[in-house]
């Protein structure tokens, strides 16, 4: 077992360990998995209770695919502790087939366009000389380069806070350093309930030192709800081949980010990230993130895709145990069949998330660059880094360089996951290098 895990992939942590472990995880997710519905809900102007059995949806489909990923069926899933959730890669291209069709043509490109993965997964192996653990390891490390903005952003209150013009404020930088303190002072205690609780010590200090801020209002909360069945095909579903098409380049994207996510995991958890059996794994992960993504689809929800922040707490914890996969999949579904539960975690401030999150997306970076010093750094790598790196970023950064470009390829591009990846596979196979 790897240095650092408490518990390895195929062992059982006690009752109390499994929990505290699921719950960190859960509470790393749960924005994530709830803020795409929401983004789309209103962009598409729908009204309250779409939008409340959206979100429920989300959580209740993620939990789903969880379970599928961690336990594995067949060749479905890749056996590894890998929490699914909503995909912020898809609200674009969601929201412009949601324009022209609304939300029955959303759900039927999600589910023709998820085929897409699918078939990846199954040639996989084929591909084996393109995509490298060169390649993987660039994807990873953009994934967590670019996720970082995603947590700053949230340190300085999120984008309302640049609305109302707080962003930045003392408030919300003080509030997110000290949850990011707490994290990390508990993280380094060689008592392993208090490094696995670190996460939940750090959030649940944060949360209560908003409240008494006066950060969070419960009063917010008019109705709880009551309890939401999920009902296949509740809203309809029709097929528009431009949506299918646009979410179709976006599923071979999450195909090459899943690969990546896979990989840092497999590498975290003290599995191999080369040969058939990791192969296979990939295989079955990507297959699964397909299939959950056609069944979200059916049970009126977004694709779905593996979560590259839980790589981070996985290593934060020291839990692989993919039996903790299966407490939060439960964890998920009851938070979606039950409103009223996700709405109280709905008020965590951003700054709350934010500390905790900035910290995550740094290890998942930190993850892919070990599986890039894994390699042998040649004149070919070096350029093969150097080029991806540089696309990846340099879209991330200055997005107004795509501004030129017609709508349906800046959609695809704004992502320096996306863009970066595409060149690491080009370059990786068609730069040729001869040693003298």
């Amino acid at each position: 077992m790897p240095q650092g895990l408490i518990y390895g992939l195929e062992e059982r942590p006690p009752l109390r360990d499994t929990f505290f472990a699921a719950l960190q995880h859960l509470l790393a997710i749960f924005v994530a998995i709830i803020t795409p519905p929401l983004i789309i809900a209103g962009a598409l102007k729908l009204d309250l209770a779409t939008t409340g059995f959206l979100v429920s949806m989300s959580l209740f489909v993620s939990g789903l695919a969880t379970f599928i990923q961690c336990r594995k069926f067949g060749p479905i899933g890749c056996g590894l502790l890998c929490v699914q959730g909503t995909s912020f890669s898809f609200i674009g291209p969601i929201i412009a087939a949601g324009t022209i069709g609304g939300l029955p043509a959303v759900f039927g490109a999600t589910i023709a366009g998820s085929v897409v993965e699918m078939l990846v997964s199954r040639v996989l192996k084929y591909t084996r000389r393109i995509i490298t653990p060169l390649v993987s390891g660039i994807v990873v490390t953009l994934i967590g380069l670019s996720l970082i903005r995603v947590g700053i952003t949230a340190c300085g209150g999120g984008e309302a806070a640049k609305v109302n013009g707080t962003f930045g404020s003392f408030e919300h930088i003080g509030l997110s350093v000290l949850v990011l303190i707490l994290i990390i002072f508990f993280n380094r205690s060689s008592n392993k309930y208090l490094r696995m609780s670190s996460i939940v010590i750090g959030l649940t200090v944060g949360y209560v030192v908003s409240y008494t801020l006066g950060m969070v209002d419960f009063s917010a909360i008019q109705d709880y709800g009551s309890l939401n069945i999920p009902i296949p095909f509740r809203y309809g579903i029709t097929f528009d081949i431009s949506a299918i098409v646009s979410l179709a380049l976006v599923y071979l994207i999450t195909a090459i980010e899943a690969y990546g996510d896979i990989t840092a995991n497999s590498l975290i958890s003290g599995q191999p990230v080369e040969g058939d059996k990791f192969m296979k794994r990939a295989s079955g992960g990507i297959l699964a993130d397909g299939i959950n993504s056609m069944m979200a689809g059916i049970f009126n929800s977004f694709p779905n895709s593996i979560f590259a922040q839980n790589n981070g707490m996985i290593q934060l914890t020291g839990v692989a145990s993919r039996y903790v996969g299966y407490f939060i999949a439960g964890m998920l579904v009851i938070l979606g069949l039950f409103p009223a539960i996700g709405l109280v975690f709905s008020l965590m401030p951003e700054p709350v998330l934010g500390g905790a999150t900035l910290l995550m997306f740094g290890t998942v970076a930190a993850a892919g660059i070990r599986i890039i010093a894994s390699q042998n750094i040649d004149r070919k790598a070096t350029l093969v880094i150097a080029i991806s790196l540089s696309f990846g970023l340099s879209v991330e950064l200055v997005p107004e360089i795509l501004s030129q470009l017609p709508e349906s390829i800046r959609t695809i591009f704004s992502s320096g996951i996306t863009t970066g990846g595409l060149v690491a596979i080009i370059a990786n196979a068609t730069i040729r290098i001869k040693d003298k």
